[in-house]
Formats: structure tokens, C-alpha cells, sequence
């Protein structure tokens, strides 16, 4: 079964059982992946091309969560984190903190980065690495520190 698939299957669930979240966030996947069929000149989209729409869908919840958690509109953020949790069941689980840093870490030193100025030769290959794995500005901020922090020679 197809990941549209599941999602059409899911959505009629939703439907069936009054859940208003996953009806919300369902509708707006499969709005969105419509969108992405006409930019891609009406041909369908592989389970990779939806998982990359799912992802846009989930970071757009993520970001309206933050900004609604800076206004004290905890009502909004409910919301929101409800959708975001019916849209996580369809991506890959996320790498944690350490797994990024233990990346992160052995790809400084394979590229020889010293500072925060070689931010951009740890990053590119860092999130090509990571694609979908790992929420970018995590990965932003841990590869920060490690190229902030102070340096022993052995």
C-alpha cells in the first residue's frame, strides 16, 4: 500500500470516528500533494516525493506551534500538536541529540573543520546525510556547539 493510499484509508477513518485533528491534517496532506502532482505536470508522486510534502506539512505545524507558544495561545498549540502528531505517524522516526552530535562529530573531522566558519563545509553534507532523519535546526545548533567549542590537541 502506497503512503496516499494509507492516507486516503486513514482519512476515511477519521471520517467514520469524528476525529477532527486527523481529518484536518489528512485534508491539508492531500491538498498539498495534489498541489505538488500540478507542479509536477499532473504525474502522481512516489512514496518519497509524498513523505517530502509530509514533512513540509509537519515542520509548517511545528513552526505555527512555536509561534503560538511565543503569543501564550496554548488553545492554538493544542491544536496544532494534535495534527502534528497524526502527520509523525507517517514519517520516520527522527534521530536523537547524540546521534546527530556522534555525526556531526565524526564528519568535522573527517572535513577538518576548526571553527564556526566552517560551518558550511559540515552542513551540506551533514543534512544530505541526515535527509528526513533529523529536524534541521537541531542539526544547525549541535554542529554550533561543536565547532564553538573549544579545541584539546591530542
Amino acid at each position: 500500500m502506497t503512503v496516499q493510499e494509507q492516507i486516503d484509508n486513514d482519512l476515511k477513518l477519521a471520517m467514520k470516528s469524528g476525529d477532527d485533528a486527523a481529518k484536518r491534517a489528512l485534508r491539508d496532506v492531500k491538498t498539498a500533494v495534489t498541489r505538488a502532482q500540478k507542479n509536477k505536470d499532473n504525474q502522481p508522486l512516489n512514496d518519497e516525493e509524498t513523505l517530502t510534502v509530509i514533512r513540509k506539512q509537519a515542520k509548517q505545524r511545528q513552526d505555527s506551534i512555536d509561534a503560538y507558544a511565543l503569543a501564550g495561545r496554548q488553545d492554538l498549540v493544542a491544536a496544532e500538536r494534535a495534527e502534528l502528531n497524526v502527520l509523525e505517524r507517517y514519517l520516520p522516526a527522527q534521530m536523537d541529540e547524540a546521534m546527530i552530535r556522534e555525526q556531526a562529530q565524526a564528519l568535522i573531522e573527517r572535513t577538518g573543520a576548526v571553527d564556526i566558519r566552517d560551518m558550511g563545509k559540515v552542513m551540506g553534507p551533514l543534512m544530505a546525510d541526515l535527509k528526513g532523519q533529523a529536524d534541521g535546526r537541531l542539526v544547525n545548533r549541535v554542529v554550533r556547539e561543536l565547532l564553538s567549542a573549544p579545541r584539546t590537541n591530542s
